[in-house]
């Protein structure tokens, strides 16, 4: 303790046992062994001291053959408080004279000490008139002295003084297991403010509660901007735009190749929007039935056609009424019912099949397409004027080429999603194995890489996912004309532990190259530890 300027050890016989410091100071033993002031220091603890000009404090602390003397400068925190506060008097006036916060004080008996000069007015007492008194002739109601004689603290409880009623708090003073005493504070200035209060703390839990509630409902709606996995430049893009959009009720037109996550997009812009208390309706347009897309989008009446239900049905469009449809694959919709769909979109009115009363109904639309629409309007397969109605604002999805880096947060979370689901332990991944996976052209995109590490974890040896293990038991037959390292990889003359090591440090050397040496950068990169990196150069950390 750099505060600390001297020791004194100091037997029940007056004996010095240890000193050191400022207490080998004769003047500092000789008040060690007067045993008036002992016993004043023992009751107050923390006694002031001067010694040549300069001001410390003395802690005594009892132990079992005498007390301990630690003589410090002016370092305790009360001390310190008065001495490095240059307004700390005007603070403490403030404690002791508040008209909401006056205070109480009785000693071990239950006897007033102190009572601050309001509560003194308040009580018609002269100035000191009450010291010395028992609690009891003095406040009315008081429980002080039963707070000094059980040692348990009343915080909250009402107490009416000459027929005002009051909220206070009551608080035992203990040190060393033994009540000195008690101290009371008026907390309010009536009860009325305390009411107050506690109907805005409920309000607040009420509000909170909500939120809690608002946020589990988010999460059970399976996606969100969480799901959308990567830190990519690309994918902080999608992120931004998502963000940007996803409060307006403009169409939005989701663009982007088989797997690349379409769905998540739609997903997040309505959980991120306005409409996202109530229904997201998900049409597939490529995988419904040309004689049931009508119907699936439109509904139909009682007794429309053969087999039709009784009672009649919604159609998506009906379903999403104030939420989100998202319709995947337009592309692929028939062009007689893109007619219906662009009318739709234009009027917000649906007209079920078999009916004649056209409903209203509001919706925000999202479509998404693996297709080109601009070919497809050109082969007169889709309609410009449909085109022009679905796609004031275009979200493209990068492929995962574009976004190679974000492999490794990809399979981090894909390992352990399946290592979840199944109850097992979460392998490890190489970096080896990383490097090799983004060496992959990927032409399915998310989809393919999740299928490839699902397959892994299933043919993981000793829990580490290796290069061999895509290798081996990978379906690979999709991943184009380079498919791995640069270099062929050579099975033969080893171990396979050699022939992941020699992988390794072959990856690592590549991206060392392509780096220009940044050893940091390639082990960010390559998910692998700096310590771990250095092991595969040979060098020392």
């Amino acid at each position: 303790m750099s505060s600390l300027k001297g020791i004194l050890i100091v037997g029940h016989d007056r004996k010095v046992l240890h000193a050191d410091g400022l207490g080998s100071d004769g003047r500092v033993q000789a008040l060690a062994t007067d045993t008036s002031w002992m016993e004043e220091a023992r009751t107050r603890r923390l006694q002031p001291l001067t010694l040549d000009h300069k001001s410390y404090s003395v802690l005594v602390l009892p132990f079992a053959k005498g007390d301990i003397l630690l003589l410090t400068d002016i370092r305790e925190p009360v001390l310190e408080f008065l001495s490095s506060v240059d307004f700390a008097y005007d603070i403490v006036e403030k404690l002791l004279t508040d008209p909401f916060d006056a205070m109480t004080v009785v000693d071990a008996n239950a006897r007033l000490v102190y009572i601050s000069p309001v509560h003194e007015a308040f009580f018609g007492l002269k100035h000191g008139e009450g010291n010395g008194r028992p609690v009891r002739q003095v406040i009315e109601n008081t429980r002080l002295d039963t707070v000094v004689s059980t040692g348990r603290s009343e915080v909250g409880h009402i107490q009416r003084m000459k027929g005002v009623e009051r909220v206070v708090s009551r608080v035992p003073i203990v040190r060393d297991d033994k009540i000195l005493g008690a101290v009371g504070r008026v907390m309010f200035k009536g009860p009325e403010q305390l009411m107050a209060l506690s109907e805005r703390i409920a309000a607040l839990e009420s509000e909170v509660e909500f939120r809690r509630r608002e946020v589990a409902a988010l999460r059970r709606r399976t996606y969100g901007l969480d799901d959308l996995i990567g830190e990519s430049e690309p994918m902080k893009r999608l992120k931004n735009e998502i963000v940007k959009i996803a409060p307006l009720e403009i169409p939005v037109l989701i663009r982007g190749e088989s797997g690349t996550g379409k769905e998540l997009v739609a997903h997040a812009l309505h959980l991120l929007s306005p409409r996202r208390d109530n229904a997201m309706v998900m049409v597939n347009a490529a995988a419904l039935p040309a004689t049931l897309v009508e119907s699936e989008l439109f509904g139909y009446e009682a007794g429309a056609f053969t087999g039709a239900d009784r009672k009649g049905r919604k159609g998506r469009f009906e379903q999403a009424a104030n939420g989100t449809i998202f319709l995947d694959e337009i592309g692929d919709m028939p062009l007689d019912v893109q007619v219906k769909l662009l009318r739709v979109l234009q009027d917000r009115v649906v007209e079920r099949i078999g009916g004649d009363r056209p409903r209203h109904v509001d919706f925000r639309l999202v479509t998404a397409t693996n297709r080109d629409l601009q070919v497809l309007i050109s082969e007169e397969k889709f309609r410009l004027d449909l085109y022009y109605r679905i796609s004031p604002l275009v979200i493209e999805v990068p492929p995962l080429r574009n976004r190679i880096e974000d492999i490794r947060h990809l399979v981090g979370h894909f390992l352990d999603d399946v290592s979840q689901l199944h109850g097992r332990p979460t392998p490890r991944i190489s970096a080896g194995a990383l490097a090799y996976l983004m060496e992959l052209p990927w032409p399915g995109n998310v989809r393919q890489l999740r299928h490839e590490v699902e397959r892994a974890f299933v043919f993981a040896d000793d829990g580490i996912i290796t290069p061999e293990t895509f290798i081996r038991h990978g379906d690979l037959r999709f991943a184009g004309p380079s498919v791995a390292l640069k270099k062929p990889l050579s099975l033969e003359g080893g171990r396979l532990k050699d022939i992941v090591e020699r992988t390794e440090i072959e990856v690592v050397r590549e991206a060392m190259q392509r780096y220009g040496g940044n050893k940091k950068r390639v082990a960010e990169e390559l998910g692998i530890s700096r310590s771990y990196l250095y092991k595969l150069l040979g060098e020392p950390e």
